[in-house]
């Protein structure tokens, strides 16, 4: 191939970016690829073709933009404005957790507790990108499902993907965990809470991920207590809660459990053999908190 090529352009940026950011070279040709199509606006077949010309042909500076944000570490997620979850495309944007392939697994534990034809009502806690509520209410077209966020720009992105991606069985509202919907029951409710310890030394690498959807308090699961404790004052009789959590949270998570009522606690791990997620029904009400008798002032 020529050294004045668009192909050996692209091949010198692939080795440059896997000695960058320490990644396969392989990889790194892949990921080249793909943001060249993007930037150029070209197809992986068009590209093929245009890598055995000059690259002096064509306008290259939006391919350099995005080829620089990818050298700083910047993920592909972002830089494309989209990710695969499922079988679907979900659009995502730094103010989003960008989904991951081990949350799959919440949506498949989802899945099997709503039936395909009785209406349920379902709760996504922290609904982010929308990819676990949204993908709830496209595989159960029966369901009503509701997806909450702290964040009003999260909500604006996940409205998008149900927008997109066709689900009109899911509505949502901007609610810090439950504040937002007291005294609403559901027979179901998943979250993929932040779980990350504040000194976790994994933390620098996700630099570019919103820190409040990943950050759990000092031990990484304050989230979880919360929502765990309070979830209960939420669900209907037989209703289940799912959640995810970190590799090394799940005898935490369910003694959590336990203390909160669940019964029939079960686990499961990822396709890494990994422990992911923690499910429980709830075989009884919460009992109410009594209320406070107001002070009788003496005469």
């Amino acid at each position: 191939m020529s050294l004045f090529t668009l192909g050996a352009r692209l091949a010198a940026d692939a080795r440059r970016l896997a000695a960058t950011i320490k990644i396969p070279r392989g990889e790194a040709m892949r990921e080249i690829r793909r943001l060249a199509c993007h930037a150029l606006k070209v197809t992986p077949a068009q590209l093929i073709v245009r890598e055995r010309e000059s690259p002096g042909r064509f306008d290259l500076s939006p391919y350099g933009i995005v080829f620089d944000r990818r050298l700083k570490g910047e993920p592909m997620a972002y830089i494309l404005g989209e990710i695969g979850f499922r079988e679907y495309v979900f659009r995502v944007t730094p103010d989003v957790l960008i989904p991951r392939p081990e949350t799959e697994l919440l949506v498949e534990e989802a899945l099997r507790f709503v039936d395909g034809t009785a209406p349920r009502k379902v709760l996504d806690l922290g609904t982010g990108s929308g990819c676990i509520g949204v993908s709830i209410a496209l595989g159960r077209p029966s369901a009503a499902v509701l997806g909450t966020d702290a964040s009003a720009e999260a909500i604006a992105v996940a409205q998008e993907n149900a927008l997109l991606l066709g689900a009109p069985n899911i509505a949502f509202a901007q609610s810090d965990w439950f504040s937002a919907i007291d005294g609403v029951r559901f027979d179901l409710i998943v979250s993929n809470p932040p779980y990350i310890a504040a000194e976790d030394p994994h933390l620098p690498g996700l630099a570019f991920e919103p820190a409040g959807a990943l950050v759990g308090g000092a031990d990484g699961l304050s989230c979880l207590r919360t929502i765990i404790a309070n979830a209960p004052g939420h669900l209907e009789i037989g209703g289940v809660l799912i959640v995810e959590h970190g590799f090394d949270q799940q005898a935490a998570v369910k003694e959590l459990f336990l203390q909160a009522g669940f019964s029939a606690v079960e686990t499961r791990a990822d396709l890494s053999e990994r422990p992911r997620i923690v499910f429980g029904t709830l075989e009884q009400k919460a009992a109410a908190k009594p209320k406070r008798k107001k002070a009788v002032a003496s005469v």
